[in-house]
């Protein structure tokens, strides 16, 4: 099978699919359930297994375990993605119903980035092979980072991303419906609605940072990493909103991910200082499985024993670029009964009738 048929095939499929998701699926803006998000997440997982399966089939094992294996990283560290809608949504009292098409636009915008991101740093490492150090002490710095400032919180009113968004664009007071921006008096306004899109991609991008070089530890083939990393993203609306409401029981999860990227780029020097997988694949997923389940069982574990911490979100600092830390109490309490600092109020959702609208 040619490069072509599979990228064009693929893209397609995923092209199509979120077309379905949109346009039929979610047409109107509305809440989903707990119910519905996790037959959507189960979907998504059942795609990824059967394209898995079929790689198994086409491409052989050692293509099979790379795909299954980046998945697997792709979608543990996707979940701090979780950790900072939940705190983002929040801050900007965000209607729930509104959150999916935000999610939705943001998830589009990454899976661009990312495939950009996968194409050059195949070029990269293929040109320049010493690179492939610079990416695993990159990985291994990053989760020893990561791990330090695990406890800490982000001050959402110090973020450089909404502090620039504000200076270069007027801003409206308030959400109107679901308009990205709007058009009053002849002039063009952004709402809070596109700030907060804003930090959901730029965000993303911060993560693709890490997990694209953590994929590339484990398969050196553009269209497994791409493959990987898309699967990975595209339940990741749906498992927002399966996962929102008891984020704060994984607490000890960022621990474990942290561990994993050390472990990632550990593997990912040795084996090309060796010129050999001294750390095989098969025995990389392992690894990684173990410490990403021992964490998830932890962190229920230890929140059950502390009566849950209820609402508590515990998202590192350094995750949203450039935001200071703040201390754990005031970022507790403050995120949920303040944190309207965009001057967005949920009690203005719906559309204007004087204004002249344009998404």
């Amino acid at each position: 099978m040619s490069d072509f048929v599979m990228w064009g095939g693929f893209n397609l499929f995923v092209l199509l699919l979120l077309a379905f998701d949109l346009g039929v699926l979610h047409r109107k803006d509305r809440d989903m359930s707990v119910a519905e998000a996790l037959w959507m997440s189960l979907a998504y997982f059942v795609l990824a297994m059967l394209f898995g399966g079929g790689i198994f089939m086409f491409m052989g094992e050692q293509k099979g375990l790379e795909f299954l294996t980046g998945y697997l990283i792709e979608k543990s560290l996707s979940v701090d993605n979780i950790f900072v809608f939940v705190l983002v949504f929040t801050h900007f009292s965000v209607p729930r119903h509104l959150q999916y098409r935000v999610l939705f636009w943001g998830i589009l915008g990454a899976l661009v980035m990312r495939a950009g991101l996968i194409v050059a740093g195949a070029a990269i490492l293929e040109a320049f092979h010493w690179v492939i150090y610079v990416f695993g002490a990159f990985l291994a710095v990053t989760g020893v980072k990561m791990l330090l400032a695990a406890d800490s919180e982000p001050d959402m009113a110090g973020n450089v991303v909404t502090r620039t968004f504000r200076r270069l664009f007027p801003m409206t007071e308030g959400y109107d419906g679901n308009h990205f921006m709007v058009r009053r008096a002849g002039k063009l306004y952004a709402t809070p609605l596109l700030m907060v899109l804003t930090i959901i991609e730029f965000t993303d991008l911060v993560f693709a940072l890490d997990s694209i070089p953590a994929i590339f530890a484990v398969s050196r083939d553009p269209f497994i990493v791409y493959t990987s990393n898309v699967f990975a993203i595209l339940g990741l609306r749906a498992l927002y909103f399966a996962l929102a409401g008891i984020i704060h029981r994984f607490r000890y999860l960022k621990y474990g991910l942290s561990l994993v990227l050390v472990f990632i780029g550990a593997k990912m020097i040795i084996n090309a200082w060796f010129a050999a997988k001294i750390i095989p694949t098969d025995v990389a997923l392992l690894v990684t499985a173990l410490i990403i389940g021992g964490s998830m069982v932890v962190s229920v574990i230890k929140t059950r024993s502390e009566g849950g911490d209820e609402g508590a979100t515990h998202i590192p600092t350094g995750w949203i670029p450039g935001t200071p830390a703040r201390d754990s109490d005031d970022a507790a309490g403050g995120n949920a009964s303040g944190g309207n600092a965009s001057g967005a109020s949920t009690q203005n959702t719906g559309t204007s009738s004087t204004d002249d609208n344009a998404r």
